[in-house]
């Protein structure tokens, strides 16, 4: 079954008069999709319009995100705000959207097409670069490594893998990639794919992960196995937080998907009002380690507080 989510705030006014901005995620569990969610609340209390928040369980459910834009569509929104999980299927959905005189606001992943208003998203690519630069520097530009990629056709991650393996490939060619698999933005998934890596390479040196699920996956194979291989991860949620400061993880490259949401909202409000937006609005990533995990900005970036938006009480 799909999830379906309502944010909707009342200020006393009349609800056929409000402005209503469907909000599409491709997954609703990771704690990404829930920090993305909060930003949109915050965003449409800002604006004082309504959201309809509503995703598929995962990612790999293409079929079922593209039903619910559909389903939006006919609704008759005022815009629509969506993450697509695959680059070419949501084309039509999108063209469609913007046909019916729909704005549409693509955040987090690409979409081939151009009939959206604004793109949000992380600069990816940027973001594959800073975890090769680390895995560099962390193997002193010598060793073997692997991939645990995401899901295939999903823009977002794939642009991380690209700048990942090609800055790896321009600034560190003593380090080898020997394998690359798909953990299917599955915790599950990935476990299984790193064990399976694992034991065809028994002499790695590190692995590098483009998303959450896939990171945690990850590391619980390594936890497992023991040894001192590096894990460059993606993304954050309190477990890899946690396996950071304990050194199972050496990194965690993350995005502000709260700020993405937000901005996805606020953008969408302003295609409404038809005011002039940017085409593309990159968010930059930032590396977290031990470091500098406990500067106060990072902590702010990778606990935002989800229950003021969250929990229906203090809406």
């Amino acid at each position: 079954m799909l999830l379906l989510g309502f944010s909707l705030f009342s200020v006393g006014c009349n609800r056929s008069h409000r402005k209503v901005v469907a909000v599409v995620p491709k997954a609703s569990a990771d704690l990404f999709w829930q920090s993305v969610h909060a930003g949109a609340i915050k965003g449409a209390r800002e604006s004082d319009v309504d959201i309809v928040w509503n995703g598929p369980p995962n990612e790999t459910d293409i079929a079922g995100e593209m039903q619910i834009v559909e389903t939006m569509i006919n609704r008759q929104v005022d815009a629509i705000a969506l993450a697509p999980s695959d680059t070419s299927a949501f084309k039509i959905v999108v063209d469609r959207a913007t046909a019916a005189g729909i704005p549409v606001i693509v955040y987090d992943s690409a979409v081939a097409t151009e009939n959206y208003v604004t793109f949000v998203a992380t600069d990816n690519y940027a973001a594959g670069e800073l975890g090769a630069d680390r895995m560099g520097k962390i193997l002193n530009g010598h060793g073997r490594i692997v991939m645990v990629k995401t899901t295939p056709g999903g823009a977002s991650t794939t642009a991380r893998e690209s700048g990942f393996r090609h800055e790896l490939h321009e600034r560190f060619p003593g380090i080898q990639i020997l394998d690359e698999r798909f953990g299917m933005a599955s915790i599950a998934q990935s476990l299984t794919v790193t064990e399976n890596m694992l034991t065809a390479h028994p002499d790695l040196n590190g692995i590098f992960c483009s998303n959450e699920s896939g990171t945690a996956g990850a590391v619980q194979a390594l936890k497992a196995r023991g040894g001192k291989i590096k894990l460059v991860g993606f993304d954050s949620s309190p477990m890899l937080l946690d396996e950071l400061q304990a050194g199972s993880i050496d990194s965690l490259v993350i995005q502000d998907p709260f700020k993405m949401g937000e901005t996805a909202v606020l953008e969408a409000v302003k295609a409404m009002k038809k005011e002039k937006t940017p085409k593309k609005m990159f968010l930059p990533p930032r590396l977290v380690d031990a470091a500098n995990i406990n500067d106060p900005d990072i902590q702010a970036q990778v606990h935002p507080d989800l229950k003021k938006y969250l929990n229906p009480s203090g809406s």
